[in-house]
């Protein structure tokens, strides 16, 4: 395995495991301030545009050849 491919899995492992961890975060601050549907709702589509930027960003370069 070559360090450039060390670090790309590295890269998706780390960023993968930080969304499910703010995912986690999200939902138990929603628990606890008893957010209700609607409130949840909004928390989890915040997270969710944060989200979608990120994964717009990288299909983005592969598909330009950017980088």
């Amino acid at each position: 395995m070559s360090f450039e491919q060390f670090e790309e899995y590295s890269l998706w492992l780390g960023v993968g495991g930080l969304i499910l961890f703010m995912v986690f975060i999200v939902w138990s601050l929603a628990k606890e301030s008893e957010a209700g549907r609607f409130g949840t709702f909004i928390l989890f589509l915040a997270l969710g545009l944060g989200l979608l930027g990120f994964v717009i960003k990288t299909v983005l370069v592969e598909v330009l050849g950017i980088g």
